[in-house]
């Protein structure tokens, strides 16, 4: 019989493995565990207006929803609320729906810094542009749009005077100054503090 011969890997790998069952069990490998979570996100704040047409009936609500980095709105519009097809939407300045014939009191898009109209200018977009909605067949929609203007940034939706949003007729071909063609207002929804 040979006798049993070990090699000296082999028996620096048996004594390393207590080593290695210690470094993944002891502090070393608990550390990490114990380092400071992150923060917590802050909770978003959701507002909710009801959407009037030109005629000051209600046909529909919207909810905002987001923090000062982003908005979500999430438009619900009843049968007949609008034509067929794609509408321009945007935020406006002020929280006025009241001139129902224009809407022109909830005043220019938001826009604190200047910016030119469109989501695809070079030199835009300005914060209350938007994607276009879409109307189903009977005028009814159910649509979401997000945006980087935040619902509770002081220098985008957070304005204490609120915000409005703005539907417009046509769609919005995203560059053409100043509304990309949107056309007329025909359904406003007015966003309070």
């Amino acid at each position: 019989m040979r006798p049993v011969t070990t090699s000296a890997c082999s028996v620096r790998a048996t004594r390393s493995l207590p080593l290695l069952a210690a470094l993944l069990t002891g502090p070393f490998f608990i550390a990490p565990a114990l380092a400071q979570a992150p923060a917590a996100a802050p909770a978003a704040k959701v507002v909710k207006a009801d959407i009037i047409n030109n005629e000051g009936k209600t046909i529909g609500s919207a909810t905002a929803t987001g923090t000062e980095r982003v908005t979500i709105v999430r438009v619900a519009l009843a049968a007949g609320a609008l034509p067929h097809g794609w509408h321009g939407i945007h935020f406006h300045q002020v929280a006025n729906c009241s001139d129902t014939a224009k809407f022109m009191d909830s005043k220019g898009h938001v826009n604190h810094h200047d910016k030119a109209h469109g989501l695809l200018n070079p030199n835009g977009p300005d914060q209350g542009d938007l994607p276009n909605i879409y109307a189903n067949a009977d005028g009814s929609m159910n649509a979401e749009v997000s945006s980087t203007t935040g619902l509770t940034d002081k220098d985008g939706l957070g304005q204490p005077g609120g915000f409005a949003l703005v539907i417009h007729a046509s769609p919005d071909d995203f560059i053409t100054q100043p509304i990309g063609g949107a056309g007329a207002r025909i359904a406003c929804a007015a966003f309070k503090p």
